[in-house]
């Protein structure tokens, strides 16, 4: 039998980081991954995909990745009930992940937003680039 998931994708929020009793540090968060196709309307359509990982890697995940990071996961498939507040069974699958890679450097999301934030503020002109001419031509 195998049960082996392999996913790329961005994280949807920032990795939630605890430690159980035991002492074991956990990270979980979610990875949206595109699907191969779109929908009628020509859309992109994902999936959002529940991630665990455990010891060191939860670590590292806490300290290196946070939303909208590209990620590439290597687990298995994991589901699990638990009874909720209100006395429901609820049901969960996750990928129990044997190895995370970071697919871009942290403060590349940072980059990302300053230059976004530029390009908002020129209105997206290409050939702006906040240098004044008009005093240097000689004419």
């Amino acid at each position: 039998m195998l049960n082996r998931a392999v996913l790329v994708g961005r994280l949807t929020k920032d990795p939630e980081f605890r430690t159980t009793p035991s002492g074991v540090d956990v990270s979980t968060f979610t990875l949206a991954a595109n699907r191969n196709f779109k929908s009628k309307d020509r859309e992109q359509q994902a999936d959002f995909i529940n991630c665990v990982v455990f010891r060191k890697q939860a670590e590292n995940v806490k300290n290196y990745l946070s939303k909208s990071s590209l990620a590439g996961v290597d687990g298995r498939l994991q589901s699990r009930s638990y009874e909720n507040k209100e006395g429901q069974r609820v049901y969960v699958t996750e990928v129990v992940c044997d190895s995370v890679q970071f697919l871009e450097p942290k403060n590349n999301n940072q980059q990302n937003n300053l230059q976004q934030n530029r390009q908002t503020q020129t209105g997206n002109n290409p050939f702006d680039n906040g240098v004044d001419f008009e005093e240097d031509l000689p004419f």
